[in-house]
């Protein structure tokens, strides 16, 4: 069973929390796939992270660049894994078909809106009915606050 935290973005967009959650995965000696709700979204968010300040580099890959092996950051707009990774970072709404797949996953979703939120109660909801650890972190002052129970 995978380990799914939930991201619940109230301060920052996922474009600025992003960052700092693959840099620590990075130290950690692990790759990532970052799942993004379209192309153009894999696009946008590729010169995104070339350009934050904060690591001042992420080594990242996409289809278009190639060389997936070798990407210790794959952005995607499909389910898949090309460079090995084992955590699975979750934007713009998508949900894990597969989560058995990968050891973590990171479900990042924007609490300033009412569908987004309602749909994050609703994949928790099946996570954890299928027997994942789950986990929810909230934006706050002064950064990631483990909350209680449930995504609220």
């Amino acid at each position: 069973m995978s380990r799914v935290g939930f991201y619940h973005l109230t301060r920052t967009g996922p474009d600025q929390a992003l960052p700092a959650l693959l840099a620590r995965t990075l130290a950690a000696g692990e790759r990532a796939v970052v799942l993004c709700g379209s192309p153009e979204r894999v696009a946008a968010l590729d010169a995104a992270l070339w350009l934050c300040p904060e690591p001042d580099w992420l080594p990242h890959g996409t289809a278009s660049m190639g060389y997936a092996a070798a990407q210790p950051i794959w952005l995607s707009d499909r389910e898949e894994a090309p460079n090995g990774a084992r955590f699975l970072f979750l934007i713009d709404g998508r949900q894990a078909a597969e989560p058995d797949r990968f050891l973590r996953i990171f479900d990042l979703f924007d609490g300033n809106d009412a569908a987004a939120v309602a749909a994050a109660r609703a994949r928790w909801t099946a996570l954890k009915a299928a027997g994942h650890a789950l986990e929810y972190w909230r934006q706050g002052a002064r950064g990631w606050e483990r909350g209680a129970g449930t995504v609220s």
